[in-house]
C-alpha cells in the first residue's frame, strides 16, 4: 500500500444549530483501498460525507484532497472526486452513451478516448447505445461508476451504492469496483448499512458513532482464532477449557473457544478420555455485524438522511 494518503481528515468538526455533531475526527484514505464507514443511527455518516463532498462548509478542520484544502482550495480538490450515491440520476430518454458525453461536458479535458476507456471498465460496451430507460438498475449503477470515474478521480465516494440490487448485481458491481481500486489506485470510500457487503468488499473500516470515530480495524487481520464446539451437555465441559488454559464462551448450543489450531486435538483428546461425545469442531470467524455490536454496544446501522 502506498504509504501517503489520498484523503486526511484533519480535527474535522461540524457544530449545527449550536449542537456539535461532529468531534475532531481524523481520518487518512490510501489509493488502491476500500474503506466502509459505518456508524449508528444518527452517528454523522451523512454529515461527514457532505462535508467531503463539498456541500457543507465544516466548522473547523480540514480536508485535503491529493494534498490540497476543500477550503482553501476547493476547485483543484473536488477535481479529484468521483460520487456514486443511491441510485444516481440520469436522463432516462438518452442513451447510456449520450449520458456520458453530458457529465464529460461539466468536466474539463474528459476527451472521447475517455468516455470509451470508462464504457470498457464498467463493462457496457455492449447496451450504451441504448436508452437508460432500458437498463436494469445494476446497469444504471455502473453507468452512475463510469459517470463516477470521467474526470479520473483518485478518490471515490460511494454513498448506499448497491441498495436495490440483486445478489448477482452486488457482486458484479463489487468486482468492478476492486478492479478499479487496484488498477487506477483509486482511494475508495463506501457507506453502506448492508455488513455483509462491506466485509466482502472493504480492505478496512472506519466507525463514526456520536459524531467520533470509535474504531478503525483491517478487516479479518486483528483477530483471535476462534473454534466452535459442539458437544452434548455435560457440567465438566468448563473445567476442561479452564485446565487447559482456553478462553471461552457458552454459544448457541456448544462453546466457542478462542485457541490456535495446533490446540485442537488436544482438547479433543481431553474431551474424549471424559467420555464426552462431540458433535462438531469447526473453525469460527466473527462477522462484521458481531465486530459492529461490539463496537457500538448495539448501535443500529441505517442513519437517517436528515442528519
Amino acid at each position: 500500500m502506498n504509504n501517503k494518503p489520498i484523503v486526511e481528515l484533519k480535527n474535522l468538526s461540524k457544530n449545527i444549530k449550536g449542537k456539535k455533531i461532529i468531534h475532531d475526527l481524523n481520518l487518512a484514505l490510501y489509493p488502491g483501498q476500500i474503506t466502509g464507514f459505518l456508524g449508528p443511527n444518527g452517528a454523522g455518516k451523512t454529515t461527514t460525507i457532505r462535508m467531503m463532498v463539498g456541500l457543507m462548509k465544516p466548522t473547523s478542520g480540514d480536508i485535503l484532497i491529493d494534498g490540497q484544502s476543500i477550503q482553501s482550495h476547493f476547485e483543484e480538490a473536488i477535481s479529484k472526486v468521483g460520487v456514486i450515491v443511491e441510485n444516481p440520476e440520469m436522463y432516462k430518454y438518452l442513451t447510456g452513451y449520450k449520458n456520458l458525453e453530458h457529465f464529460a461536458r461539466m468536466n474539463k479535458n474528459v476527451s472521447k478516448a475517455r468516455i470509451d476507456e470508462v464504457i470498457r471498465q464498467v463493462g457496457l460496451e455492449k447496451r450504451i447505445h441504448e436508452k437508460v430507460s432500458t437498463y436494469s438498475l445494476g446497469m444504471r449503477q455502473r453507468l452512475g461508476l463510469a459517470q463516477a470515474l470521467l474526470n479520473k478521480p483518485k478518490f471515490l465516494i460511494l454513498d448506499e451504492p448497491t441498495n436495490g440490487l440483486d445478489p448477482a448485481g452486488i457482486r458484479e458491481f463489487r468486482n468492478y469496483l476492486r478492479k478499479i481500486a487496484e488498477e487506477d489506485g483509486v482511494a475508495v470510500f463506501v457507506s453502506s448499512h448492508l455488513l455483509s457487503e462491506i466485509e466482502l468488499m472493504c480492505d478496512r473500516i472506519a466507525v463514526i458513532q456520536n459524531g467520533k470515530l470509535i474504531d478503525m480495524r483491517e478487516m479479518n487481520t486483528n483477530e483471535q482464532p476462534h473454534y466452535y464446539i459442539e458437544v452434548e451437555s455435560n457440567a465438566n465441559i468448563t473445567t476442561i477449557f479452564a485446565d487447559a488454559g482456553i478462553v471461552y464462551e457458552q454459544h448457541e448450543k456448544g462453546w466457542l473457544v478462542q485457541a490456535e489450531k495446533k490446540q485442537i486435538p488436544a482438547i479433543v483428546q481431553s474431551l474424549v478420555a471424559r467420555d464426552i461425545n462431540i458433535y462438531a469442531v469447526n473453525p469460527y470467524h466473527k462477522t462484521l455485524e458481531d465486530q459492529f455490536l461490539e463496537m457500538t454496544g448495539g448501535g443500529q446501522i441505517a442513519e437517517t438522511s436528515s442528519k
